[in-house]
């Protein structure tokens, strides 16, 4: 590799670290080529990306970035998983580590915050972006739910107080 082709990769990865919501890192030693496109095509499915490059490169495009200190963990044969949504890429590598005990996961970085092994996983527990509009969205309609609801409660009284007169009268 030259070095117009490292400052390519510097460049990439500096992108990456910069507009990524969470970024993992973790050791794949021993992993066959099939089981690291599975890990890919799940990621994909979360809109996600799974990227190996030479640490040393890793280190110099931190340099400077959010999660610059995520350095340390850039020892040996490592992956990098990120995603924009901030759970998705850790959702995935802690389900999938549980699967496959080649992939380790040591940590990462959540914007400027560095992350080991169990805030990875604590960031994946957390509900996804989805989730959670869904759960804005259900609190936002429950008032108006309500008060729809309300508004309509005498109206149904009444009615109902009116087909019993109807009825006794009929009777």
């Amino acid at each position: 590799m030259d070095r117009a082709e490292k400052g390519k990769v510097v460049d990439e990865l500096g992108q990456i670290f910069a507009s990524s919501g969470v970024v993992v890192v973790a050791r794949y030693t021993g992993m066959t080529v099939a089981q690291m496109q599975t890990l890919r095509a799940k990621m994909r499915e979360v809109d996600g990306s799974v990227r190996v490059a030479k640490n040393k490169l890793a280190k110099i495009a931190l340099d400077g970035k959010p999660g610059a200190k995520m350095g340390n963990l850039l020892l040996g044969m490592t992956v990098l998983a990120y995603s924009e949504d901030p759970v998705a890429a850790a959702k995935v590598c802690e389900a999938y580590a549980k699967t496959n005990d080649k992939f380790v996961i040591l940590g990462g970085a959540m914007g400027d915050a560095v992350l080991d092994a169990a805030g990875v996983k604590a960031v994946a527990a957390m509900p996804s972006r989805e989730e959670l509009i869904a759960q804005i969205v259900s609190c936002i309609g429950a008032p108006a739910s309500n008060i729809a609801g309300a508004i309509g409660a005498p109206g149904s009284a009444i009615a109902s107080i009116l087909s019993t007169i109807e009825e006794r009268l009929a009777a």
